[in-house]
Parts: C-alpha cells; sequence; structure tokens
C-alpha cells in the first residue's frame, strides 16, 4: 500500500469527495458491478461486525431474540397495507421469472418466458409485511404476547442516487419486530428502543444524537409514530441514524393479526418495527475522521493498538519481539485489540501512513535504541500527537489512553453541534443561516403544508420533534400561527 494513499481530497475543498475518497482508499469498501450497490472489504466488515455484536448483545438484554424471515415477499402482502405500499413502491425491485435458458439465436443466456413466475415476488425493501403474515400462525392468545423478535439481513431499495454506506440500494441491516397485548408497551418498547440505539452511538460511535420523533410528513410508511435519532456531520449535515416505529395495529389489522385478551374477547395485536443499517458507518466516518483518514472510536475499532517494530536486521527484530510479546499478552488479557506487525514488505513509514489512514486509536513504534531506554514512542490519531513513554506499565497507559481518546472524540462532536445549533425567528434570517449548514431551532405550525413549503425553497427539513424539546410558545416563521416548542430543520444526506 504506497504512502500516496494519505492523498485525500480535503473536507474544505468537497466535503463529498473527501467522504468517498476515504471509504475506498481505507479499504473499507467499494463499488460493486451492479449499480448502487458495493462491495464491504475486510476491514470494513470488521468495523461493522464490532457494531453488530454490541448491538445484538443490547437487544437480547432487552428480551428480543433472533430470527430470520424469507428474502423474498408475495406482491400481494406489500398491497395489503395501503400507506406500506405507496411508501415502498417506488424502491421495489421484482423477480418476474426462475429460469434462463440459452438464446437460439446465439446472444448468450435469457430469460425463459415460459418460466415466468404466477405471482410476483418482491426482494424485501424491509419485512414488516412477511413477518406480520407469519406472526398471524403464532398469536391466539394474549399469553403468546409479546413477541420480540430481530432479524440481521440484507435489504433492497431501488435508490436513484447512491453513497456507499450512506445510501446504497442494497444494504445490511437490523430489522426488530414485536408484537404486544396493549398500546402502552408496545409504544414503550419503540421508545426503549430508540433509547438503545442513541446509547449504542453516543457510547460506542461516540456520535452525539438527539432523540425525536418524525413529522407526519417524514414518519414510516404505515407507522403511527416514528422516533428517531439524528446526528449532525462535520459539514452541518443531519444524518438519520436510526428509526423505531409504533405501528399501532395497523398491520395486524391488514393480516388479521387477532388474539383473545384477558377480558377474553379478540382484539388486533399492537405493534413496533425499529433497525439500524450500515448508514451507522457513514455517520462514524462523516462524524470524526479527518485529512489525514479515518479516525475510529476505541469502543468500536477492530484494532486498538498497532506495535511496529524499527529494525536494520534479524537480531534487532528478535530482541524488540521478545520485548513486545509480554506488552501484548497483557494488552489482551485487558480486553485490547492489538496487531503486531512485524512483516517486512513495507518500510514502517509505510505502515505508519496505512493505520493513520485507518483509524486505528493508537500507535506504538519500538526500535534497538527505545528497547536500551525502556521506552517506546506512542501517537494516539485523534489528536496526531507523538509521546514517549516508559514501557513499564505501558499496557495500563494505553488501557487509560483509550477511554480518553474515545472520550475526547465524543466531545469534539458535541462541541462542534452545540457551536452549529442555532435558533432562528424569521423566514428571511431562515434562508440566511441554512447556507450555513447546521441545526436551526425554529417554531412551526405543525401542518404539512408549511414543511412542504420550506423544503421546496430551502433544501431543509424537520429532522425532529425533540423529546426533551421545552414547552416555549411562539409563532411559526411563515404562517405566523402559534406553536408550543421548536423543532429541528437541517439539510441532511
Amino acid at each position: 500500500m504506497a504512502i500516496e494513499l494519505k492523498d485525500l481530497t480535503k473536507r474544505a475543498d468537497n466535503y463529498s469527495q473527501w467522504y468517498n475518497d476515504l471509504v475506498v482508499k481505507a479499504d473499507l469498501a467499494e463499488q460493486s458491478p451492479v449499480r448502487g450497490c458495493m462491495i464491504i472489504k475486510p476491514y470494513g466488515y470488521a468495523i461493522w461486525e464490532r457494531m453488530q455484536q454490541t448491538l445484538d448483545a443490547m437487544f437480547k438484554e432487552t428480551g428480543v431474540q433472533n430470527a430470520y424471515f424469507p428474502l423474498l415477499i408475495p406482491k400481494s402482502f406489500l398491497c395489503k397495507e395501503a400507506e406500506h405500499v405507496e411508501g415502498f413502491a417506488k424502491e421495489c425491485a421484482v423477480v418476474t421469472h426462475y429460469r434462463l435458458k440459452n438464446d437460439p439465436n446465439g446472444n448468450g443466456v435469457v430469460v425463459d418466458p415460459e418460466a415466468r413466475l404466477e405471482e410476483e415476488l418482491i426482494i424485501r425493501p424491509t419485512s414488516e409485511t412477511i413477518i406480520w403474515n407469519t406472526y398471524r400462525n403464532w398469536i391466539t392468545s394474549y399469553r403468546d404476547l409479546p413477541i420480540l423478535c430481530n432479524q440481521w439481513a440484507n435489504v433492497m431499495r431501488w435508490e436513484m442516487r447512491t453513497r456507499m454506506f450512506l445510501r446504497t440500494s442494497e444494504f445490511l441491516w437490523q430489522e426488530g419486530h414485536t408484537a404486544h397485548a396493549t398500546r402502552d408497551e408496545a409504544e414503550a418498547k419503540a421508545r426503549e428502543m430508540l433509547e438503545v440505539y442513541a446509547t449504542f452511538a453516543e457510547k460506542y460511535l461516540a456520535v452525539p444524537v438527539i432523540r425525536g420523533v418524525k413529522s407526519a410528513n417524514e414518519r414510516f410508511a404505515g407507522a403511527i409514530d416514528t422516533y428517531t435519532i439524528e446526528a449532525m456531520m462535520q459539514d452541518g449535515k443531519a444524518l438519520q441514524s436510526g428509526t423505531s416505529h409504533f405501528l399501532g395495529q395497523n398491520f395486524a389489522k391488514a393480516f388479521d393479526v387477532t388474539f383473545i385478551n384477558r377480558e377474553n374477547k379478540p382484539e388486533y395485536v399492537w405493534a413496533t418495527s425499529w433497525g439500524v443499517s450500515t448508514r451507522l458507518m457513514g455517520a462514524m466516518i462523516m462524524c470524526h475522521s479527518d485529512d489525514n483518514g479515518l479516525v475510529l472510536p476505541p469502543h468500536i475499532a477492530p484494532i486498538h493498538v498497532v506495535i511496529v517494530p524499527i529494525y536494520k536486521n534479524a537480531d534487532q527484530l528478535a530482541a524488540i519481539t521478545e520485548k513486545v510479546e509480554p506488552i501484548i499478552s497483557r494488552l489482551r488479557e485487558m480486553g485490547i485489540r492489538v496487531k503486531y506487525d512485524a512483516a517486512d514488505n513495507r518500510r514502517p513509514g509505510f505502515k505508519f501512513a496505512d493505520y493513520e489512514l485507518k483509524g486505528v486509536p493508537v500507535r506504538l513504534a519500538i526500535g534497538a535504541r527505545d528497547i536500551e531506554h525502556g521506552t517506546v514512542e506512542l501517537m494516539r490519531r485523534d489528536t496526531l500527537e507523538k509521546q514517549v513513554e516508559p514501557i513499564d506499565g505501558i499496557a495500563e497507559f494505553i488501557r487509560d489512553l483509550l477511554e480518553d481518546i474515545q472520550k475526547n472524540i465524543y466531545v469534539k462532536a458535541s462541541e462542534r453541534r452545540a457551536a452549529m445549533t442555532r435558533n432562528v425567528d424569521t423566514y428571511d434570517q431562515f434562508k440566511e443561516e441554512i447556507e450555513k449548514g447546521g441545526f436551526l431551532m425554529c417554531h412551526w405550525d405543525g401542518t404539512t403544508e408549511t414543511e412542504e413549503r420550506i423544503k421546496a425553497e430551502t433544501k431543509a427539513t424537520i429532522r425532529c420533534i425533540p423529546l426533551d424539546a421545552p414547552q416555549e410558545e411562539g409563532v411559526d416563521m411563515i404562517t405566523g400561527k402559534p406553536s408550543h416548542r421548536r423543532v429541528i430543520f437541517a439539510r441532511n444526506y
């Protein structure tokens, strides 16, 4: 890997190109031959695995169990919930035939017209319909509830404008689907899972998020309420980073899923669904990384610390390795993921550039002179600061440093968001401030008409109504109608 891989487009020059460069040059992903799809490379998938494992454990702590449902959904299922089909119809990939054959005219392989499916199948854009058709067979009584299922899967949404991790036609995600006996239980579950997402984003990804509820215009197709976590990227744009939906009884009614309640009366089941995807990778990259490459929060980094030996001959390498092996063992005992890169395929400078580009939180360099002095050179990726530390106790020093790096990354992102969040009270001011990016806190009259006008004229949308928004009397900046709290407007990815 050549050192020129560090030559990224600068964020200040072209933020979007910087992001695209970084995803490719840091070995996270590359474009697929299929338009809008991506190939996730081993280093990128290692980060996703860390996210997946952490979230999976958090889900299970709430009582959720994993299951798996089919990739293909009968088209008739999507038609049963009117809002749902309207929301996803334009993004659906449809399977119409089940066989190919050789073209007798010598034009390669063609679809066999005699192998048309009796009913067309949809490659799942989301799984509410197939799951609620299944739940009808699982639920008869309140004793069967709640059902708390999650699946880790891929979905397909035929996106027109794609960007790796942020928005692709096929992406990896998890989707939770729960069934409850009461409205209160379902609403509580939707809010609980939103908090799981927020905790994960802040504690592990070091991405500060705002917990909120979507406006009617922005909510999930078929939901009564959509709860969201919204993050701010370095360029001031918002990124919806996770959603949890209270579905009410809409899907239960569409698929006739009823149960006998405690009063021995039939009732429709109450539902939630919730999901996060590989978009979280994009959130983490865009929130923290710099012109030198990735900056990974230690709680999610595949490698916490890389140790690079500096040597001239085999004897020096053997001496360094002997000194380093107890450090590696101690680090691993403490649960720290460490890599010792003693390969002779690249000079140390190339290795330094590579691991800096890939965002490894801590780098140690140790040579023969360091062994003589009992020291090691350490660099922390978040600040690029170098320091010399004693070899004795270095494992414990790194353990504490990793937590400091995690905290520093989060604080930096929080301070940036605070600096780019401001109150706006007039539409003229709004149109001026939205060009600067960031979150604009504005009064809104609650109507879709006003929301749509602002979107059409400024490309800004209501990201959410914050759950902790204080009561504050005011007036809508366009209509002058009364408002009781501010909402967040921003341009978004």
